[in-house]
């Protein structure tokens, strides 16, 4: 009994082959395009840490119109005697003569 490949004929072993190869491609490139460094599991990934960081953003924004807000409030053009005194007992420990400090 002669070799089965012996019977097949190059034409059709090359067709065999090439095809082998196509479907590799096929499958190496579809993997890559889900799992890659750029593919869709990345993508996703970084549009999550984009909302993270959008969220945070917008929490610092708020903590800075505050704290502008208040420098605002304490500089020369324009005094708050409130918050000059709300900050003067906090950050200097001072209080009125008339007052009782009670722990």
């Amino acid at each position: 009994m002669k070799n089965t490949l012996s019977r097949i004929p190059a034409r059709a072993m090359s067709d065999a082959a090439f095809s082998l190869a196509a479907l590799g491609l096929i499958v190496y490139f579809a993997f890559v395009a889900f799992q890659g460094n750029h593919g869709l599991t990345r993508l996703a990934a970084v549009n999550e840490e984009i909302r993270d960081l959008e969220v945070t953003l917008a929490g610092l924004q708020l903590e800075r119109a505050e704290l502008e807000n208040r420098t605002r409030r304490l500089s020369a053009s324009y005094l708050d005697l409130d918050l000059l005194d709300e900050r003067a007992r906090e950050v200097l420990g001072l209080m009125r003569p008339d007052e009782i400090l009670i722990r």
